[in-house]
């Protein structure tokens, strides 16, 4: 690979802006109806992507057209460490020509963002069986480094109730008290530290990171007891149009396998039969050392699809 500008022979290109919000939206739930079955991409999540601070959509972002038809996006972003850069890329069937020249745009950005780095890459998460031809990614020195699957459970008020908390066990919700929310904060920083891909954030960037101005922060909950102090912590979001979503179950090391997690899951449950939502998801590294995969499957939680991360070592030039 280089860095030389490749060339478009067929299809037009220029970056996004955030008035490309809704033809975006339409793009990546066509990939979703191809991928999983169904469209599951709501308008205020593209809308938050193409506002990140840590963007600039002249130089980060890009939509390749056939004619007039949008056929592929890509958005590239530096991420945590110095070197660690990550990607988006959607792309039609059939448009290989976009794909490969978006992709070759995404490397040359990445680079730039990644210089004087040590180490350097470039990750983007894709579908197991992606719209994207992955003879595209390993042809370029791609790898699949890691897998998360995507879990989901239906729900049921009258039997998802808010399950008994242990003797001295409190749930406190965020809505009322920047204190508190500054702990979430602290909580999920201790309880993610070790896992693969977190990224280590002060307070400010991660309200960023989790675009708090869409997050309802009574849906955000820390389990305490008496002694210990805050022991976990629950961030869920009810913002998307398909399900209820748990973005973060955390429990501090010295508490784990006690059933705090299963309780916080079943109050997660619980919250959302009572919000009239039939259905709730969350996100899980299956190489979680936690056994976090084996506490979703043992309450009722199943395979809705799965995506790989790719990686590719940004000093290695072919």
């Amino acid at each position: 690979m280089t860095d030389e500008m490749p060339v478009l022979t067929v299809l037009t290109h220029r970056p996004a802006g955030p008035g490309d919000a809704a033809d975006i939206c339409a793009l990546l739930n066509a990939v979703d109806v191809i991928e999983i079955g169904r469209p599951e991409t709501d308008l205020g999540s593209v809308e938050a992507d193409l506002n990140r601070p840590d963007i600039d959509l002249a130089t980060d972002s890009w939509l390749a057209f056939h004619g007039s038809r949008l056929v592929c996006y890509a958005l590239v972003w530096a991420d945590g460490e110095p070197g660690q850069v990550h990607g988006d890329h959607y792309v039609l069937p059939g448009h290989r020509e976009a794909a490969q020249y978006l992709l070759q745009l995404m490397e040359i950005r990445a680079r730039e963002l990644a210089a004087g780095a040590e180490q350097a890459w470039l990750r983007i998460q894709l579908n197991v069986k992606p719209t994207l031809d992955l003879s595209l990614l390993t042809a370029r020195g791609y790898r699949s480094v890691r897998r998360y699957q995507v879990m989901t459970r239906a729900l049921n008020p009258a039997t998802d109730l808010p399950p008994a908390p242990p003797d001295g066990l409190t749930l406190r919700h965020c809505a009322a008290d920047e204190a508190d929310r500054r702990r979430a904060h602290a909580l999920v920083e201790e309880t993610f530290a070790a896992h693969f891909g977190h990224v280590e954030r002060a307070y400010e960037p991660w309200l960023d990171h989790i675009d708090a101005r869409a997050l309802d922060w009574s849906l955000v909950w820390i389990a305490s007891l008496p002694g210990r102090g805050d022991v976990g912590v629950l961030l869920t979001r009810d913002d998307r149009t398909s399900m209820g979503w748990i973005n973060h179950i955390g429990v501090r090391q010295d508490l784990r396998g006690q059933g705090m997690g299963g309780l916080l899951l079943r109050h997660g449950f619980a919250a959302y039969a009572a919000r009239g939502r039939d259905t709730v998801g969350l996100g899980v590294d299956v190489h979680n050392e936690t056994g976090a995969l084996g506490l979703y499957e043992a309450h009722g939680m199943r395979l809705h699809y799965a995506v790989d991360t790719w990686e590719l070592p940004l000093h290695s030039q072919g």
